[in-house]
Order: C-alpha cells, then structure tokens, then sequence
C-alpha cells in the first residue's frame, strides 16, 4: 500500500482552539499494513474533558438563541466542503478503518447528505397545536434543546455515524463534547474541521480524543445533559444504568446479530447479490451486517452455489486498490479475534462451506461461510450466536417460513433483518411479527437512509431511534403551553 509519507498530528477542538492532549501517546495506523503511522499525538486527559464540557455549557444559550435557519446554514457550508474533499478523505478513512476506497468516499459524501438533510430543518413543522376543551384557549407543543450533548463514537463509520448524531444535535440548539474511537481519529478531526469551515462558533462543538476509558469522564460530568453512544452492548447498558442512576437520558445503538432469510419462492440470483453485499462489504463491520443466513432446505444447496460462486470473484486486498472488493480489518487483533471465533465454531460441530483468499497479514481475513448443525445444536454454536464483526457468515437449514421465522427471532438482538421472497403476505407477516428495527424485503440487511428512523429492538438498541424525524425525540424535551389571550 502507497500511503503518505506525511504523518497527521492529532489534535483535540477545545472552545475553538486546536491544541495537543495532557495525556498519554496516541495515534493510528493503517489498517492493512500497521507499521505505517498515519497520525500520532497525545490523548485528551480527563481535565480537558472537563473544560471541554465547561466550554460547551458556556456556549450552550447564545447557540440555542441563534434562528435555526443560521444554525442550518452552517451544516449545509460544511457539507459542501465534505463533498469538495470526498476524495481525500475517502481516502484517509480507507487507509484508517479498513473499508474500500469507493466506501471511504462513499460514507464522506453519505455524511455531507446528512449534514444537508438537517440543514434544512427549519423548514419543517416545528411543533404541534392541539384544541382546547376551553374557549379561547390553545395548547401548543413546542421543542427545547437538552443542552449539553456527548457523543461517543464506534471505530466502523469514523464520520458517517458522527455525522448523523451531531447534525441534528447541532441544529435542534444543543452543543456537543465528542468522542470519537481512538482507534480512527482522522475522520473524527475531518468532521470538526468542516463544520468549523462552515462557520460553527467556538465552544458549539469540542473534540477529544482518547482510549474507550474516557467516556467515564463524561457520563461523570455535571454539565452533561444527555449522551448518545454506539459501540457494544455491554458498555452502552453501563452507560444507560449510569445515565439513569443522574437522571440524564441516554440513547444507545448498541449490537447486532443480523439474519438474511432466503425462502424458497425467493429470486435466488437477487438474494445470492445481496447477501454478499450485506455479509462481506466493510469486511463485516457493520451493525447491520449479515452474520445469519437462514435457507428454506429446498433451495439451500442451489442458493450456495450461487453465492460462493460470486464470492470466488471478490477480490481481498489494499483497500486503495480500485480493484478490491473487501479490506482487512481494522487492526490485528480484530482479525485475531474473529479467527479464534471460526475455530471455536468449527469445534462446536460447524464445517467449512467456503473460506477464500486473503493476504497473509495480521488484520486481513478471508471471507468465511460457515454451515451449522441442524436444530438447537446449530443455534447454540457461536457463530450463531455472538457478534463476531468481520466478514463470517453463519448459514442455517431450515424447513418452510414457520422455522425460518423462528430462527430469525433466535436472538437477543434485533437490529436489522433481511428477507427475500415473492410472497407479499409473508413479508408482511414478517413486518408484523419479527422484532427487528429494520426489515428488508429483498435487499440486503445493511444500509440506512438519513431521513428514516435508524435504530434496534431487544438487546440493540435502547431510548429514541436516531436519523430523521426521529433524531428531534431524542436532542430535545417538550413544553406543553396553555394559551389563552
């Protein structure tokens, strides 16, 4: 891989300033070929967390106090110089996290659509009037800012899921103390710097960064009037108890264990496409991902087929190869981690359907199809069962809708689903009975456009959905006012 020679310092945004952390050493490496530092610096220390969070609280009034359609204008700036260097820093996130070049710009210019979409809030409903039982009175519902916003970020979308949780923060007249994953700080400093572009005011928005162990310093801190999180599920249920035990509301998107449902009146060659997109693009590491795949017995043979005959096309290598299908992972012990997972599976009685070609390098690993037993011994093994993140697909038979339905349901998660079929009462008895955020009928499991709610069931996810609409349940509260003249 041909990287810059240039190493990027990393920096924290503190009340408009760019400054280096009190902290230890911090930095990142290229995800394919981990000698090769990308950018290094100190990390933020708990005290610039804190001053962090006093610069946003002093900020907090004049923002809120600022017309919406100002606070939009600036999103809308921002975007245009996101999508003006889409390239270079598709680029940047390709050579961090992992995924393609083509998905590294791809998820820049998703992030610039976000920022578009909430530029324009303004010019939607703003509240509700309700009749009053009295005459001469009227009750309108109107929405406040919460205030103090933190954010803490996952590793997978560097500036794709920052973008859709500070975009609405932002516009609904909160300030924000962020957090991205240490493990991909350039994207993170990327966002900042285009919203500061965009003319965002000092204090409105502070960058921190640092290990996982930093997010203790916010959810501790009194000036936080609300935390949104996506990472695993065990740290976002620590967060949430935390939350609970101030009073201070948390919205958590949290683990996913994604099944495709392929029935046997489906479009085999559709649903083999969408599968591999689901299951093998990002190298797996999406939320939404395809880690379960459920096949009617009457067409599972045929469907495999098809499916690892396109998979011995995907091509796994430098993800700045125009050529390359699937990156590695984003660093070697995720991929040493994943590998130890299709050991134990395969020791658990799955088989090896399919395994294809990767380099020989710590974070990459070839894209794995592995076969479950029938019944409960294939739902106990843990490939069905836990979240592996990465690019292995756990393939159950099952016989008819009815045992596909209830293998779909086997799960403490229910982010996203996947099913493809012809028969639209049974995709709309899924939409009725599966407990899942997201269905696809016919698509691929993963994916989420940013005018729609985004958000899990169960164990992923927990408090108001996010993106959209829905986005404003969470960054503000109500007031309820009785006017009478």
């Amino acid at each position: 891989m041909e990287l810059s020679t240039t190493v990027a310092t990393l920096e924290h945004c503190i009340n408009g300033a760019w400054v280096p952390g009190d902290g230890g050493r911090i930095g990142s490496t290229a995800a394919a070929d981990q000698s090769s530092i990308l950018a290094e610096g100190t990390a933020a220390s708990t005290g610039q967390v804190a001053a962090a969070f006093d610069a946003a609280r002093t900020a907090q009034k004049s923002w809120a106090a600022t017309p919406m359609a100002a606070r939009g204008a600036i999103l809308a700036k921002a975007a245009g110089y996101l999508t003006e260097h889409a390239e270079d820093f598709g680029a940047e996130l390709a050579a961090e996290e992992g995924k393609t070049r083509a998905e590294g710009i791809g998820e820049v210019l998703r992030a610039a659509q976000i920022l578009t979409y909430y530029s324009s809030e303004s010019e939607r409903a703003a509240g509700t009037v309700f009749q009053s039982p009295r005459a001469g009175e009227q009750i309108l519902v109107t929405h406040k800012p919460l205030g103090v916003i933190g954010v803490i970020t996952p590793f997978n979308f560097p500036i794709g899921i920052p973008a859709w949780k500070i975009a609405p923060a932002l516009v609904f007249g909160n300030t924000v103390v962020f957090k991205p994953a240490s493990l991909v700080p350039l994207l993170a400093m990327r966002l900042v710097q285009a919203l500061e572009h965009g003319g965002l005011p000092a204090g409105v928005l502070n960058l921190v960064i640092g290990p996982g162990a930093l997010g203790d310093a916010f959810i501790a801190n009194e000036q936080l009037d609300g935390l949104t999180f996506t990472g695993s599920t065990g740290v976002g249920r620590k967060l949430c108890a935390a939350g609970a035990a101030r009073g201070i509301p948390v919205q958590a998107e949290m683990g996913g264990k994604n099944a495709s449902v392929v029935l046997a009146d489906a479009d085999l060659d559709l649903a083999s496409e969408q599968v591999l997109f689901g299951a093998f693009r990002s190298t797996g590491q999406k939320c939404t991902a395809t880690s379960r795949l459920i096949l009617d017995q009457a067409i599972a043979d045929e469907f495999l087929a098809k499916l690892t005959g396109r998979l011995a096309q995907w091509v796994t290598g430098d993800p700045l190869d125009p050529s390359v299908h699937m990156g590695p992972l984003v660093d070697a012990k995720s991929a040493t981690s994943a590998a130890q997972g299709i050991e134990r599976s395969l020791e658990q009685g799955a088989t090896l359907n399919y395994r294809g070609q990767a380099p020989d390098t710590g974070s990459f690993l070839a894209p794995t199809i592995l076969e479950l037993p029938d019944g409960e011994a294939g739902r106990a093994n843990c490939a069905w069962q836990e979240e592996f993140f990465a690019p292995i697909l756990a393939v159950l038979r099952v016989n008819g809708w009815q045992e596909a339905f209830e293998a779909a349901e086997d799960s403490e998660f229910g982010l996203s689903l996947a099913l493809f079929t012809s028969n639209l009462a049974l995709a709309l008895e899924a939409q009725q009975t599966l407990d899942v955020g997201i269905l696809h009928v016919n698509s691929e499991s993963a994916g989420a456009d940013p005018h729609v709610p985004f958000g899990g069931a169960k164990a992923s996810g927990y408090g108001p959905k996010e993106q959209g609409a829905a986005a404003r349940e969470f960054y503000t509260h109500t007031t309820t006012t009785y006017l009478r003249g």
